[in-house]
């Protein structure tokens, strides 16, 4: 007897008519037409049955302060880090807590579980790596939670950054961060780049630094992430994110950069909804879309994933955490229309986001986690265009969140009515 069987599913791949048999948690057969018995059985109705959503980069420790302690008025990123900073001196463990574990609850209902959150390391007190190291723990049933030290102000731009990094790593956070285009000079980008790539091979920790969030072509820290990722060994282990600033460079040097990207097994992580808002803001026209290449990183077989990024903080006013929303903006920016394109956007918000947080046992293959999404959609190009319900959300073999179908009836000529499936 199994625990579970979903019967009739569609898979990303497109096959149809699958059956998923889950045992202690893991799945341990996927097939047409299991024949066995099971303690619970779901039929999937030949709807779309996926991984859990990824979400490769996030501020868990800023979501939900919309309005705290003012609205951003201009909208800009500068502004935002400014409203940060005065957000900071009346943060809470329990507010930030309380923010937290609301956003997790949104995410699991959306079929997302799992999350990197970057978390601000330039505040002394520690409150938000505190707060968010409860969070992680009191979550773990459900999300796979993992915390990038982020020295939100500069490591070296801000005096304690590289005592307070040393003190959240040993509290055990997992992933160590940056941000060099946010340092005084270029030189001393490079030099933090070099640091903090020293501090993580040092103590066997991945690496996950905003990298050239900028208009500047000129911002160029990726070269430098890249060379020290080669020089130390970090092969595989180290996430550029944002890397907007690519899409100002020129092809020649472009080029030339993503063949040693893709030779140091660089992870790349767009933000579409805020890389959309927030770069090339200052531009008239023509005007830059701002996202990094992600087409063509994906041309040269570097991994690429979609973050979320920001819901309803200083730097986002909007935002539910559905990592389909966020994908189909980046098959709109990145004008991925193409079959091929838009499953590769797909991809980019699950198995491509898993490789990012190097997230073992994810999938769909035997011996998997039995971490599952049933969508009310056919296949992978209507789950992207309609962003449909989840009609269940399965972890370790078990539903941890149900929502019924969506379905509209249209109201014609008096008493006769018409019932459909928003599909």
């Amino acid at each position: 007897m199994l625990d579970l069987i979903i019967r009739n599913a569609t898979l990303p791949s497109g096959a149809t008519g699958q059956d998923i048999a889950v045992q202690d948690g893991r799945i341990v057969e996927v097939h047409p037409k299991i024949d066995a018995k099971a303690g619970q059985v779901i039929d999937a109705g030949g709807h779309l049955v996926t991984p859990p959503f990824v979400d490769s980069h996030f501020h868990m420790d800023a979501t939900l302060s919309l309005g705290l302690p003012r609205l951003n008025e201009s909208g800009t990123l500068l502004e935002g880090i400014a409203l940060w900073g005065e957000l900071k001196p009346e943060l809470t463990v329990e507010a930030i807590k309380q923010r937290a574990l609301a956003l997790c609850r949104w995410s699991i209902a959306r079929g997302t579980l799992a999350i990197r959150s970057h978390v601000d390391i330039c505040d002394d007190r520690l409150l938000a790596v505190d707060a968010l190291l409860e969070v992680r723990e009191e979550v773990k049933d459900w999300i796979d939670l993992q915390l990038v030290a982020f020295p939100q102000d500069g490591y070296l731009r801000y005096a304690r950054a590289p005592e307070n990094l040393k003190r959240a790593l040993d509290k055990g956070v997992d992933v160590v961060g940056g941000i060099p285009h946010f340092e005084r000079s270029m030189a001393e980008g490079a030099e933090s780049v070099r640091q903090l790539c020293e501090v993580a091979a040092a103590r066997g920790l991945p690496v996950d630094m905003h990298c050239d969030e900028s208009d500047d072509p000129l911002s160029r820290h990726i070269e430098s992430l890249t060379y020290e990722t080669q020089r130390l060994g970090l092969q595989g282990r180290v996430t550029g994110s944002h890397l907007t600033s690519m899409h100002s460079m020129d092809n020649y040097y472009v080029t030339k950069l993503m063949a040693l990207m893709r030779e140091a097994e660089i992870h790349a992580v767009a933000n579409p909804l805020i890389n959309i808002t927030l770069q090339g803001r200052l531009d008239s026209y023509p005007k830059r879309r701002g996202m990094t290449r992600v087409k063509e990183l994906l041309q040269q077989g570097i991994n690429v994933a979609f973050g979320h990024d920001c819901v309803m903080d200083p730097w986002y006013p909007l935002g539910s955490h559905d990592m389909l929303e966020v994908a189909h903006m980046g098959l709109h920016v990145g004008q991925m229309t193409g079959v091929a394109e838009q499953q590769a956007c797909f991809a980019a918000v699950t198995e491509n986001g898993a490789k990012v947080m190097q997230l073992e046992g994810y999938g769909l293959a035997p011996g998997c986690h039995a971490d599952l999404v049933i969508l009310q959609a056919g296949d992978v190009l209507e789950a992207l265009r309609l962003k449909p319900a989840r009609l269940f959300v399965i972890r370790r073999g078990k539903v941890i969140a149900e929502t019924p179908p969506v379905k509209a009836q249209l109201k014609v000529l008096g008493n006769q009515a018409i019932d459909f499936m928003k599909q």
